[in-house]
């Protein structure tokens, strides 16, 4: 039998009680870790120890400090580079070559926070400039916003929790953190080696609950100066309704994102991307390729290509090193991506490759060929291995169709032609568009902003970095000024 790993209760002054999560790879349902979840009584301490440290100004974390800190943690997770993604895949089930890489990026991710400390400050408030002020200097200085509360997503299980943790190290702010319920292990891991480099148990709290309530107890609570989320719009939204006035708040959410190959794509250099793009973590990316438009004299060419290299893909369990495409998180997200393409091949698309379970977890990359565009997988976020390739007569209506839906997030077009790059850039309902790249592409200091449903506020280390201060000014008075 297998070791099965257990995480202590990582809030200080709680004992551990009999409540806990087990956790299983999705990929063939093996337990491979238990976590002690806390309970309302828990949730009130971690809040307490948070904001305690946060009003007492003398427990602040120099600048200094911090940089240290931040730096021996990215020393660690090089020197544990491949447990990391072992772990990261296992409870994730994103193929380990693809959690190699996020692990790279997480470590990246904590050096790019180091950066920001020591670029990113205050600035100076002309003054002088009339009556009212003459005499004065006016200067800001950054300080944390307060108690950040952080609810996080399965399908990137540490790089997530790097860019919601992270910046609020860097910014000095005490953290609580949820990781999703499905992969809190890479969470726990990251938090141990935080406190393994010198930051104080209190300043990071990661927790999993015993149930719902607990979790909306602790968005919830008056003492939460920061939110951030990363997940659903339905709960996201639902969680903003109930913060406490005063808190602010980031929101990442889902999209169904869209592409336009114009007639003139370079489709041998593009199309291997675009199925990257779609197939890539099976489909469970908020940016994942969805929604193709392809003009008509190219549109079966585009889907059959696609169906091609899906059809090339290695779908196996996550572990092994030749894997492309892993499970779905959840067993009940597999049949639901099956009853999706059942339901639009019945409203008429033409099923080019795929469309069936492989397993309870696994699901075959699949490409549709014009399904309605009242189909579920026309109008909503699948998060599931299928590309849907639209034929369209005229550019502008394919705009119009990709922009018909209450999503806005990342979106990309194929062409050579820089007039019709630039009229789909202009055109477009995105907060970013690639040109002959794939949607899901990302640096992790870039802004990342989901408009309309997709989110509110804007994610990228830098951009999180400066939601967790305040700016506080400092106005001199003097005759020598």
């Amino acid at each position: 039998m297998p070791v099965i790993t257990h995480f202590n209760i990582m809030v200080p002054g709680i004992k551990e009680t009999d409540s806990r999560i087990t956790v299983t790879a999705p990929w063939d349902g093996q337990e491979i870790a238990t976590v002690a979840a806390i309970d309302a009584k828990g949730a009130e301490q971690a809040m307490a120890t948070a904001h305690s440290i946060f009003r007492d100004k003398d427990r602040w974390l120099p600048p200094q400090q911090r940089i240290d800190i931040l730096e021996k943690t990215a020393a660690i997770m090089s020197q544990r580079e491949d447990k990391l993604a072992l772990e990261a895949a296992r409870e994730g089930g994103k193929p380990l070559l693809d959690s190699k890489v996020e692990v790279a990026r997480a470590i990246d991710g904590v050096k790019n926070c180091i950066e920001c400390l020591r670029t990113e400050g205050g600035r100076e408030i002309p003054m002088n400039l009339n009556p009212a002020s003459v005499s004065r200097l006016a200067v800001t200085r950054k300080e944390p916003i307060g108690v950040v509360m952080a609810v996080s997503a399965f399908n990137h299980p540490l790089n997530l929790i790097v860019h919601q943790v992270g910046p609020a190290i860097a910014s000095g702010c005490p953290v609580i953190i949820k990781p999703a319920e499905d992969t809190p292990l890479s969470c726990f891991r990251f938090v141990q080696i935080l406190r393994e480099a010198g930051l104080p148990d209190e300043y990071c709290q990661p927790v999993v609950v015993s149930d719902l309530s607990v979790a909306t107890q602790l968005v919830s609570d008056e003492r939460v100066g920061f939110f951030s989320f990363i997940g659903s719009a339905k709960v996201g939204w639902m969680l903003r309704s109930r913060l406490a006035p005063g808190a602010r708040c980031a929101l990442e959410h889902g999209g169904a994102a869209p592409v336009i190959l114009a007639q003139d794509a370079d489709l041998d250099d593009t199309l291997p991307l675009l199925a990257k793009g779609g197939f890539y973590h099976a489909g469970q990316v908020c940016v994942s390729v969805q929604r193709v438009f392809a003009h008509h004299s190219i549109a079966e060419t585009v889907a059959n290509k696609l169906a091609e290299l899906g059809d090339a893909m290695t779908i196996g369990n996550p572990i092994l090193s030749d894997t492309e495409v892993g499970p779905l998180i959840r067993h009940r997200e597999t049949e639901r991506v099956a009853n999706w393409v059942d339901e639009a091949v019945q409203q008429g698309a033409k099923l080019i490759t795929g469309g069936k379970q492989l397993s309870e977890s696994a699901y075959a990359c699949t490409v549709l060929y014009n399904p309605s565009a009242d189909a579920r997988v026309s109008s909503m976020e699948i998060f599931g291995p299928v590309i849907c390739v639209y034929p369209y007569d005229d550019i502008d209506d394919a705009i119009h169709r990709a922009n018909s839906l209450p999503f806005a997030f990342q979106a990309s077009v194929i062409t050579r032609n820089i007039d019709i790059a630039m009229r789909c850039y202009r055109r477009l309902d995105a907060s970013a568009v690639m040109v002959n790249d794939h949607t899901a592409f990302r640096v992790d200091w870039m802004p990342f902003a989901g408009l309309r449903q997709s989110g509110l506020g804007v994610g990228g280390i830098p951009y999180t970095f400066e939601d967790m201060q305040i700016e506080k000014m400092l106005v001199l008075r003097s005759q020598e000024l």
